[in-house]
């Protein structure tokens, strides 16, 4: 057993969450630092044009895959990349701290294997949510879609945690509203966007899919579907 006097006051961050957020400010260091001429030499200034042309999402490619029926997995893959390249520095450091602090309070729950697939699902979702419903010449990068879906299962956890303290149930919703509402409000007093879509179908996939992923949700849902 452990010395109280031994233990970390601060409980560390779940492995896959470190992992997405290395990977993601690794990146970025190097586009910065390529800008700069301090890494690879004078074709690395480009290096963030090129990453955006190869792994962003585009929903003018989308159309054209649904259209032809073709799948190259040159293409596939940008559904999982795009959140890894980001537009800049603070772009990138605004994502990843959010990543680090909804990853460790879903990762704590939820566990590692979960955290990723909520990750991947909703990065998934996100993209489609763009390339469907708009039709924008413009890539989607990233990591907010992502964590829209660590937000949503965020907001399933504290869901069922106002349910057990008897609680209004509703205010769970109150992170996803503020941040939509701060979007809007930027929106207005610099220019709109329409990252919010992908924003939002990353949140509506993490929020479900935390439904069966959520330590006994699968067992919860199969019990509802056999009382019925």
């Amino acid at each position: 057993m452990s010395s109280p006097q031994n233990e970390s006051p601060v409980n560390p961050l779940p492995p896959v969450v470190v992992a997405l957020f290395l990977v993601i400010t690794g990146a970025e260091v190097a586009f910065d630092l390529g800008a700069r001429g301090i890494l690879g030499g004078p074709g690395a200034v480009g290096w963030r044009l090129e990453a955006i042309q190869r792994y962003a999402f585009s929903g003018e490619i989308l159309n054209w895959m649904l259209s032809s029926g073709q799948f190259p997995a040159e293409h596939l893959i940008r559904f999982v990349t795009y959140p890894f390249i980001h537009a800049g520095f603070t772009h990138a450091m605004i994502g990843g701290v959010m990543l680090l602090a909804l990853g460790k309070m879903v990762g704590e729950v939820m566990g590692n294997i979960a955290t990723l697939a909520i990750f991947v699902a909703s990065s998934i979702g996100g993209a489609l949510a763009y390339g469907l419903i708009l039709n924008s010449p413009v890539p989607l990068i990233g990591a907010f879609p992502p964590v829209y879906g660590l937000i949503g299962a965020f907001t399933y956890l504290l869901w069922v945690r106002l349910g057990q303290m008897g609680a209004q149930q509703i205010r769970a919703f109150s992170l996803i509203a503020m941040l939509l509402g701060l979007q809007l409000l930027f929106g207005l007093v610099f220019g709109s966007t329409n990252d919010w879509v992908a924003d939002l179908g990353g949140f509506v996939v993490g929020l479900v899919l935390s439904l069966f992923l959520v330590p006994g949700g699968w067992t919860k849902i199969l019990s509802l579907l056999r009382r019925e």
